[in-house]
């Protein structure tokens, strides 16, 4: 119950807003952005100063930061199935880029790899160590490529996640529903069990593994093939390329659209409770005491999050509510944010994985085993001072133990240890040119990203079930985000804005979006 004092929301039918997006991440915009776009009167309200949630960008003594993704698709190439490609064209935004090949290094203790986007080069280059290998990668490409084939005449912008999906599709794309029929089995597979099926050399199932880890957080048997099949699809049909001005300029673009279609960003809005009355969500009630009244509410915010932080107990059904909290999640990370002096790193590319023990030892999830590294300044130069580069290295972290006291600063050094070792495969020299250093542990994360335990994202096998809908049982109440379908990454979390926001809206008004991105 509200106390005496607690200010009352106005009647969700007196509101000047119809719909409140908690958090402005990639899915809380492109929901918000799209409904705007639709026409509906939007409310996004994020805790912070700037808005991008784990895709934010944040800058320190002429060094500009991404926060969290470094990888990016098809964003200046009108081939690309990019569900945020399709989002910016219909809202009549873009994002300059740079395409860019190799994709990244991956560097095993034995030596390191090229990973072209090309596929003959990449193939090539697998070649080099193992042409059985190659010849079975081939085979297994195909695979992935025939599900990207039978899913590219349907764009993301026409999905949704009510009843109206499937007569939708049957009267726009009944040859597309026809031509994906002999892929309905891949479609329900894992990237492993199609890995099993085609590849026997070790060497190339490590590399897929390794592949599969790095866009979904698990290795080939734990990933669904269709985010795979559009990894590869994009990779082959399109193009990799990096936004200049960084993942801001993504997040900027985002937010450019929302303002111009009449939606509503306030920052340093920090939601929380969402009011449920008799089971419907009315509105949400801000820190400051301040209530905000909307017949529909959207969280960006986690799974976790939302039905421990932002609602009640009560207002959900206790079996539901238990069952979503035992949703296994994904480890936090450690993070390394540098400005380093640029001199004689002419040749330096932008993306570098690097494993760090040998195959005996090989658990892509232990902590410090697989570092990610991307310095994008090698495509966008205005993110560094002249004659420096900005350095993004991370890996998996648990959150358990973790905790802010004596202790910390030094197992902050300590636990970032790996990443300067992963670094130095790199660029020998590392520590010795630093001018800016900022270690991040699982704490910020959690902090700075109001992410649970500082998680990545649920940690849902393929095979063990689906991510959770945008759909709950609260009435009125969604869920966009990696913890909802289709999953983690920047494609799927724009496809769960999407999904969501053609759920709000009747198949007509999608029809005519539709139109105009043909």
């Amino acid at each position: 119950m509200d106390s005496p004092d607690s200010p009352k929301a106005p009647s969700p039918d007196e509101s000047p807003h119809e719909i409140v997006v908690i958090g402005s991440g990639i899915g809380g915009l492109t929901a918000a952005a799209l409904l705007a776009r639709y026409g509906r009167r939007v409310l996004v309200c994020e805790s912070h100063a700037i808005p991008g949630g784990a895709a934010h960008s944040f800058s320190q003594r002429g060094f500009h930061f991404d926060s969290g993704p470094s990888f990016y698709c098809g964003l200046s190439d009108g081939r690309s199935l990019n569900p945020l490609k399709q989002v910016l064209d219909v809202l009549g935004e873009s994002v300059a880029a740079v395409p860019y090949d190799p994709l990244g290094h991956y560097h095993f203790p034995e030596g390191t790899f090229p990973v072209y986007c090309q596929g003959d080069r990449y193939r090539a280059a697998v070649a080099d160590i193992t042409p059985q290998g190659a010849r079975e990668l081939a085979q297994l490409e195909q695979r992935f490529l025939q599900i990207y084939d039978g899913l590219r005449d349907i764009p993301t912008l026409a999905l949704r996640a009510d009843w109206q999906l499937v007569p939708f599709l049957l009267s726009r794309y009944p040859w597309a529903l026809l031509k994906l029929l002999p892929q309905v089995r891949s479609l329900q597979s894992s990237a492993g069990d199609l890995l099993d099926e085609t590849v026997r050399d070790p060497w190339v199932r490590r590399l897929v593994d390794l592949e599969c880890f790095l866009l979904s957080g698990l290795p080939a048997a734990g990933t669904v093939a269709p985010e795979m099949a559009f990894m590869f699809g994009e990779r082959t049909n399109s193009v990799v390329d990096y936004p200049l001005g960084g993942s801001g300029a993504i997040v900027q673009a985002l937010v450019r659209g929302l303002e111009k279609w009449g939606g509503t960003l306030r920052l340093n809005a920090h939601v929380e409770q969402i009011l449920v009355e008799n089971g419907q969500a009315v509105g949400v009630r801000l820190r400051s005491g301040e209530a905000i009244a909307a017949k529909t509410v959207i969280s960006n915010a986690t799974l976790w999050d939302t039905y421990t932080h932002l609602l009640k107990p009560d207002d959900l059904p206790a079996d539901h509510r238990q069952s979503a909290l035992e949703t296994p999640a994904v480890d936090s990370f450690m993070h390394l944010h540098l400005g380093i002096r640029a001199d004689g790193l002419e040749g330096l590319t932008g993306h570098h994985v690097v494993v760090q023990d040998p195959v005996e030892r090989y658990d892509l999830a232990a902590p410090g085993h697989t570092c990610m590294i991307s310095i994008p300044s090698v495509w966008d130069a205005s993110l560094a001072p002249s004659g420096h580069h900005v350095v993004h290295a991370y890996t998996l972290e648990p959150y358990d133990g973790w905790q802010r006291d004596e202790t910390y600063e030094a197992r902050k050094r300590e636990r970032a240890e790996p990443l300067y070792r992963a670094l130095e495969r790199v660029i020998p020299d590392v520590r010795d040119r630093l001018v800016l250093e900022r270690i991040g542990t699982p704490l910020t994360h959690a902090r700075y990203l109001r992410r649970h335990r500082g998680t990545y994202g649920p940690a849902i096998a393929a095979h063990q079930g689906l991510f959770p809908s945008t759909h709950t049982p609260i009435r009125g109440l969604y869920r966009v985000g990696d913890s909802t379908l289709p999953g983690i990454g920047v494609p799927a979390v724009a496809a769960s804005g999407i999904l969501c926001a053609n759920t709000l809206v009747a198949p007509a008004a999608t029809a005519a979006l539709l139109r105009e991105l043909a």
